[in-house]
């Protein structure tokens, strides 16, 4: 059974699934309000769905403080309505959104006068990313391009996040002298192994069908596909969660045969993960360093590019992003987004001069060199500097606000990845749960998480690649017996 699956992961499987295809032109969008063009962002009605539309093409959709107060109300207008039944999130051109307007952040924050209105956005936008969590109205987002930073805030927190082809997905904050924000410290935290921890130092990006697999995104389908399913979910007319999700299912994009597998798997996820599973930036390093030297020429590739990576990086920030995500972990959302909040607040009230040396070099001069770091070396970063963005008693946290969500929000708590991929701490527990004393087999593992997924698409692929990874795999009366190693 394994090796057939094997062997069906390197064929293209064309869909059978029948992709109700409908011009877009047929459902033309009804305005909500009579806005111009030219508006940063739009608002759309079409049947059951709401859609909020950022419209800075140029900028790549990066969001500033007039987005968040045009899309506060309306939001709230839509949660209230009872002919809104599905609220979706896109973006006008190359990106859903890019991040932050973190240029005009800074210059806000380098003067006494003006610091408050740089304190103030974060706050809005860390209110905002909240809402659009704990919306009562299920909340679909259209990853069709880069979401990074800020926009990673806004796709997130809903329970359906559609990834295609064109994604792109970063947290680049420590490139420029920052700290992972927008909830980061919450979501990286439940993601797979070590890889959170990875994403949030390194600002590495994720591509494509490994936003998907890796869990960022719920779903994975053609982009040229997207207009079929918004007109598809627009059709719905008592739409429940389930209902949504198998709409987003029957447009699933199966893997090509010549697509590329994700680079974070196999013998480079064991390293990563290895490497990555320390609570100094110190050791990390260490680790790295050692996996230079192993014979496996992938892994030493990749442990080489991957310090020369964390080098380029803010030491400072490095460790406040490390911080930050293993604080995390213990925290709601809302309690991630407060820490962050101090996070934030600290970098605008001069804590570190990394947040002014990295935006200059990176965003404003475009230099291709690394920033002008102080300090410039791990070693030189105290714990009392660390201490500096997160202790009560921290005079750069005087400045910092209580975030304050509206009340029109759900109360329901919800699973970020109900509708995700798997987790491997999932699969975990029901490869060592089996009643044949932490042993399954792979027919029967498949099985389980079909019924239990509802026959998601790509979950055998997620399985069979943890399997490989993490277990023990012999043949015993023909068939393939899978046990966990420690």
């Amino acid at each position: 059974m394994l090796a057939s699956a094997l062997s069906k992961m390197s064929r293209n499987s064309v869909s059978a699934a029948a992709i109700r295809t409908r011009a877009v032109v047929a459902h033309m969008s009804t305005s909500v309000q009579a806005a111009p063009l030219e508006q940063p962002v739009l608002f759309e009605s079409n049947g059951a769905t709401r859609t909020f539309v950022l419209n800075r093409p140029k900028k790549l959709n990066a969001l500033n403080t007039d987005m968040i107060k045009l899309m506060g109300p309306q939001l709230e207008k839509w949660s209230k309505s009872d002919l809104c039944k599905i609220i979706i999130g896109t973006g006008v051109g190359r990106a859903f959104c890019a991040g932050g307007d973190v240029a005009t952040v800074l210059q806000h924050s380098l003067d006494d006068i003006t610091r408050p209105k740089a304190i103030e956005f974060f706050k809005d936008e860390f209110e905002m990313d909240y809402i659009l969590s704990a919306l009562p109205k299920p909340y679909v987002t259209i990853l069709d391009g880069i979401t990074m930073g800020g926009g990673v805030g806004l796709a997130i927190g809903a329970p359906f996040r559609v990834a295609t082809e064109k994604a792109v997905f970063a947290m680049p904050e420590t490139k420029i002298g920052y700290c992972p924000d927008v909830g980061a410290s919450f979501f990286l935290s439940k993601m797979d192994g070590e890889v959170g921890t990875y994403l949030a130092l390194t600002s590495e990006t994720l591509s494509g069908r490994e936003v998907f697999e890796l869990g960022i995104a719920t779903h994975f389908i053609s982009s040229r596909t997207v207009p079929s399913l918004l007109a598809r979910l627009s059709d719905l007319e008592d739409p429940s969660l389930a209902l949504i999700n198998r709409t987003i299912e029957d447009h699933h994009a199966k893997r090509l045969p010549d697509e590329p597998i994700g680079k974070l798997t196999g013998r480079t996820r064991q390293a990563l993960d290895m490497a990555f599973r320390h609570n100094t930036v110190e050791e990390i390093v260490e680790d790295l360093t050692k996996l230079t030297s192993t014979p496996d020429d992938a892994v030493a590739k990749w442990a080489s590019g991957t310090l020369n990576t964390l080098h380029m990086r803010s030491p400072t920030s490095l460790k406040v992003a490390l911080e930050a995500v293993r604080r995390g972990k213990k925290m709601t959302l809302l309690q991630a987004l407060q820490m962050e909040m101090g996070i934030a607040t600290a970098y605008c009230s001069g804590a570190s001069g990394d947040f002014n040396a990295g935006i200059t070099a990176v965003l404003i001069k475009k230099t291709d060199g690394r920033p002008t770091w102080s300090p410039g070396e791990l070693s030189n970063v105290s714990d009392a500097i660390v201490g500096l963005f997160f202790e009560e008693d921290s005079s750069f946290l005087r400045a910092m606000p209580t975030l304050t969500p509206p009340d029109f929000l759900s109360d329901v708590k919800r699973d970020p990845l109900k509708f995700a991929l798997p987790s491997e701490d999932t699969i975990r527990r029901v490869i060592k749960s089996s009643t044949n004393k932490d042993s399954i087999t792979f027919s029967d593992l498949l099985a389980h998480f079909d019924n239990l997924t509802s026959g998601k698409q790509g979950v055998e692929e997620k399985v069979l690649e943890v399997v490989r990874r993490k277990c023990d795999v012999t043949s015993s009366r023909g068939s393939d017996v899978v046990n966990w190693k420690e």
